[in-house]
């Protein structure tokens, strides 16, 4: 038996209990891991919300690190005592998980087991959306919203890796210095002004190449209002609330603009993309031209905490826990 976080009903931070649970052994293609440190991402809480339906009960925390304990008798590329991380995987929140084999990835020498689960899923969201969703190019000028956030400290800094010019969104004065820290050129305090008003000030009535938003409900109108012609809004989350539906007459009107909206596992559909992704998010994080911040660290039993901590917006950088 095992100390983990499950969900039996869906609702808000409150259903997050503490459980003994007891894993089978490893599938052919499944790897035992001894979690040292799991990520806790919005999606974790639209799962326990029931806004993304999961089967109850559920144990959360889709991305992790941590020590191979067994592996499972199709499995050749790991061994028991490997360092690995995995993102898309559920089962994060306890001492040991399941995962399937294709989802992990080798944790190198130099980045710690902490690093690793704060860098997998918002990494991979970040260096997808800046190299495949809308790949930035030098001189371009994007808006990324919550920028102080962990997804968007990362999309500044890969960003500004390629040449851009990062217009950023934050909430508070402490979230506007981090986001200047991180490289963004303006940061604009979306709790005070009309967000595209001012950016389309700062870029002469033109508007942006992209949006990076991660917001959603409350962001989206102004998001397309940011947009230069034939620019993309790329909505890959909604930690203010689900989208409304959107007329496509809209996208017309703002400028033939387009909309997607992305997930990781599309953009991670190969061993070889993933581990083009990782390797790249590692290999500057080793180099020191990428830095990951971790705002909050909490043992198992506060896994409520840190939802309530996430969702409240009080946070910036990425939240783990630490089975």
């Amino acid at each position: 038996m095992l100390t983990a976080v499950q969900v039996r009903r869906t609702g808000g931070p409150e259903v997050l209990e503490p459980a003994e649970v007891e894993l089978s052994a490893p599938g052919p293609r499944e790897v035992l891991v001894n979690v040292a440190a799991a990520g806790v991402n919005y999606i974790d809480t639209y799962q326990r919300a029931g806004i993304y339906p999961v089967e109850l009960p559920f144990t959360p925390g889709m991305e992790g690190a941590g020590t191979v304990a067994a592996v499972g008798s199709e499995v050749g590329e790991f061994a028991v005592g490997d360092r690995v991380g995995w993102n898309g995987s559920p089962g994060g929140y306890a001492q040991q998980a399941l995962v399937p084999a294709h989802l992990l990835v080798r944790v190198p020498d130099g980045i710690s087991d902490e690093t690793a689960a704060a860098t997998l899923l918002q990494g991979v969201t970040a260096h997808y959306l800046v190299a495949s969703t809308h790949p930035v190019a030098e001189g371009e000028t994007i808006l990324v919203h919550a920028a102080a956030g962990g997804v968007g400290l990362l999309l500044i800094q890969l960003a500004k890796a390629r040449g851009a010019r990062v217009i950023g969104t934050v909430s508070t004065a402490e979230k506007e210095r981090l986001a200047i820290e991180a490289g963004a050129d303006e940061v604009i305090r979306y709790d005070q002004v009309d967000f595209a008003g001012v950016v389309r000030e700062l870029t002469g009535g033109e508007g942006v190449a992209v949006v990076y938003d991660g917001v959603g409900k409350t962001t989206v109108d102004g998001s397309l209002a940011s947009l230069r012609p034939r620019g993309l809004l790329a909505l890959f989350g909604a930690s203010s609330g689900p989208v409304p539906p959107i007329d496509p007459q809209r996208l017309n009107k703002a400028g033939s603009v387009y909309l997607t909206r992305p997930t990781s596992a599309d953009y991670t559909r190969t061993r070889e993309e993933l581990d083009w992704r990782v390797r790249e998010l590692f290999e500057a994080v080793q180099a020191g031209s990428l830095n990951i911040r971790i705002g909050g660290r909490y043992p198992l039993a506060d896994a409520r905490q840190a939802h309530e901590d996430l969702q409240g917006r009080r946070t910036t950088g990425k939240l783990l826990l630490l089975p």
